[in-house]
């Protein structure tokens, strides 16, 4: 098996609102240094400047954006030639809104594309977790993820299997999301992510299911010619310290086999 990991691509801050309230900016930092990380990204749940979905229990206020990066940006200083940091954010892409996802792009180092939600014909907010997707719904997230990657705005696709937490089999219409979700990864060269953060979960008895990564999902991607990483998605102190745990148990559920065949890389870009 290929050694582990030491960086990471998607890590979160308590301005989200769901992250530990307790960890600072720098402790999250510490954390990583600890477990012996080199590089790591801060992709905190980006604002929406036009408010479309202002949760505060999802994403910082619009008016906290440039205090979180001159945050990571005085960290990124501090720690100079102990670990690489990045400033960054998780977006969701929108139609209509791609000059809003290129400025904050322009301003930070990553952008990690994480779909929580796709547009109702009202623009409402249809959520994962929160609705039981039809499949023209799921083809309709898969369409989204097709066309930020055509327009080279995410560095980074985040648990792109993330629409199976709404299925309870993985059927004909979850395999054609997938292959539309590879084929655009293969074909505009970036790199989909096996997320962590349900492992540690389950590891943690805090959840008694796994729904993604996805092993039929992942069995479908190693067809393809595409670039993979882990991420620990962190926002939990803990998450960072089970790292070893979480990446032995996903190798497991997404089967060594499969694993073996992608072509992980170290930096984004190469």
């Amino acid at each position: 098996m290929k050694k582990l990991q030491n960086f990471n691509y998607h890590g979160h801050t308590f301005r989200c609102g769901h992250a530990d309230s307790t960890m600072s900016d720098e402790d999250f930092v510490r954390e990583f240094i600890n477990k012996g990380f080199k590089k790591i990204s801060f992709t905190d749940h980006c604002p929406h400047k036009d408010g479309t979905d202002d949760r505060r229990v999802m994403r910082m206020a619009y008016n906290q954006k440039d205090e979180y990066l001159k945050s990571i940006e005085k960290l990124k200083e501090k720690y100079s030639g102990i670990i690489e940091i990045e400033t960054g954010f998780e977006i969701e892409y929108r139609p209509g809104k791609e000059e809003d996802l290129l400025e904050l792009k322009n301003e930070s180092d990553r952008i990690v594309l994480g779909q929580h939600f796709i547009l109702g014909k009202y623009n409402e907010l249809i959520r994962f977790r929160y609705h039981d997707f039809t499949d023209e719904e799921l083809l309709t997230y898969a369409k989204y993820l097709d066309m930020a990657m055509e327009k080279h705005i995410p560095d980074l696709v985040a648990h792109p299997d993330l629409y199976m937490i709404n299925r309870e089999s993985f059927g004909d219409i979850e395999a054609k999301v997938a292959h539309i979700i590879c084929s655009s990864a293969e074909k505009h060269n970036i790199p989909l992510e096996i997320n962590l953060t349900e492992a540690f979960l389950y590891l943690s008895n805090m959840k008694n299911r796994v729904y993604y990564p996805c092993k039929e999902f992942w069995e479908i991607a190693s067809n393809y010619n595409i670039k993979v990483v882990y991420s620990i998605d962190a926002h939990y102190k803990e998450q960072i310290r089970m790292y070893e745990e979480c990446i032995e148990f996903v190798n497991n559920l997404i089967g060594k086999d499969i694993i073996e065949k992608f072509n992980f890389i170290e930096n984004i870009g190469e």
